[in-house]
């Protein structure tokens, strides 16, 4: 096995490893740390995968030829050492990739959610296997696996997106990765898919509704769906959730809603997650929407929000026959429905509550993504913005401006008598009292000699204190 080594004499960090039976030390310039350390032992692992595999080319590699050993030079054809002809016959034996695929998708399926199962062997059986099903595992290289994401950034995206998102992509690479790592772990070789990191996705954008976009929203939506809007902006429930709604679950007495189902891809299924799983407090607007949304679908379905024929709302139907046309009619920016969640999340922050208790309502098991997500909405709800401390110093240290006055022109100016002298008494003498935290200013009494009754009499002089010796000491004398 290679190894990262550094030179004594310079401290210049090369590789040592062995190829064709020949040990091999490569120089290099970089200084010995662990950052470069790190970046060599990663070129080094791919040159080591490489020769289990059979594909090195030191040439190609290092851009010069391979050194000669004992004065002879190393036939091209030479055979490899005892460890690369194992590791290529590892390589060789693996199955195939689809058969290899269908194992793991029939032992991993059981710790998924209906909803993620589908998403899953939609992605094997429409883009994975069509690439890889007729190939050996140990074949596939990361050649293979890049040039396979690559076309899948050129496909054509969902809806507006001209092509696929990062997001839909790494969605579809995910599978792959998990089936070539599970399959180098058990054939004992290396996945090509270990130093692939994910694309980078674009955060998703945050649109939650002003409170007169949402008075809009609901003054205007048709009246049968007032109610749904209603209460998913006020409950910030997820889509599936509110979907999956039924009477058993909404707690009048003690004005709760107890989110335990779901529905996705239009049949009932699990939470998002465990956090999911919580008891949403009604405010008084969503108590009364659900009262009267009870007199309506009460004795119709289990549903909270379902059609004529008593089943689930779908989403795809409300998107595009009540959703987008209720925003065109608006003029408002098209979002997605799910906005009304965030909406929920701002003004409950907006309106002071705990951090703590917004998370809950949520569904979030921290304040973590609260905070990330959604405080930077807050300042332009409650003008919380800076200018409350402002108005404090300001009318704290600030004094207010006096205006000046206009002199009288001296023509204008009309002799008068002066005023008579107001006998005014003689100001009260004052201390400064109190500690740091309190300063007052108090009247003083004076009495005869000048003096408050209760100070005590100032100092004595140096020189009345010599001449108080002298008199009361006869023996004192001074030319001592």
């Amino acid at each position: 096995m290679g190894s990262i080594r550094s030179r004594p004499e310079t401290g210049a960090l090369f590789m040592d490893f062995k190829f064709l039976g020949q040990r091999l030390r490569e120089q290099t310039t970089l200084a010995d740390n662990p950052a470069n350390r790190k970046r060599l032992q990663k070129a080094l692992d791919k040159i080591e995968t490489d020769i289990a595999l059979g594909t090195f080319d030191y040439e190609k590699t290092f851009g010069k030829p391979l050194p000669q050993r004992d004065g002879k030079e190393i036939p091209v054809n030479a055979e490899l050492n005892p460890t690369a002809m194992a590791a290529q016959a590892v390589v060789a034996q693996t199955p195939n990739f689809r058969e290899f695929a269908n194992q793991w998708y029939g032992e991993t399926e059981i710790t998924w959610r209906r909803s993620y199962k589908i998403t899953q062997r939609g992605a094997l059986d429409k883009y994975i296997l069509p690439n890889f099903g007729d190939k050996q595992l140990g074949m596939v290289t990361k050649a293979d696996v890049l040039a396979f994401r690559a076309t899948l950034s050129k496909l054509k995206g969902r809806g507006k997106n001209v092509t696929m998102t990062a997001r839909r992509i790494n969605a579809i690479m995910k599978p792959l990765r998990q089936i070539l790592n599970e399959a180098a772990d058990r054939f004992n070789y290396n996945s090509q898919f270990r130093s692939i990191k994910p694309l980078r996705m674009k955060r998703s954008e945050v649109m939650p509704f002003t409170m007169a976009e949402v008075q809009l929203l609901i003054t205007t939506v048709r009246v049968d769906f007032r109610p749904y809007i209603k209460t998913r902006i006020f409950t910030a429930m997820r889509t599936g959730e509110v979907n999956g709604l039924k009477w058993k679950y909404v707690d009048f007495e003690r004005r709760l809603i107890y989110v335990r189902e779901s529905i996705v891809l239009g049949e009932e299924d699990e939470l998002k997650t465990d956090g999911s799983m919580r008891d949403i407090q009604m405010s008084q607007i969503v108590y009364d929407t659900l009262k009267e949304q009870y007199e309506i679908t009460g004795k119709l379905s289990e549903y909270v929000f379902c059609n004529r024929a008593g089943n689930p709302i779908d989403n795809k139907n409300f998107i595009n026959r009540v959703w987008a046309p209720l925003l065109r009619h608006l003029g408002l920016e098209h979002r997605k429905a799910y906005q009304m969640r965030h909406t929920a999340a701002t003004l409950w922050l907006a309106s002071g509550e705990a951090p703590e208790w917004i998370a809950r309502q949520l569904g979030h098991t921290t304040t973590e993504m609260l905070f990330r997500v959604y405080s930077r909405y807050v300042p332009n709800l409650t003008r919380n913005d800076g200018s409350a401390m402002d108005r404090l110093l300001t009318n704290t240290f600030v004094a207010t401006p006096v205006q000046p006055t206009q002199p009288t022109p001296l023509s204008a100016q009309v002799p008068v008598a002066p005023p008579a002298q107001e006998k005014v008494a003689p100001p009260t003498p004052i201390e400064v009292v109190g500690n740091a935290r309190e300063v007052r200013a108090v009247p003083v009494s004076i009495n005869a000699d000048g003096m408050k009754p209760e100070s005590q009499p100032p100092p004595i002089s140096w020189v009345d204190m010599a001449n108080s010796w002298k008199s009361n000491d006869s023996s004192f004398d001074t030319a001592a």
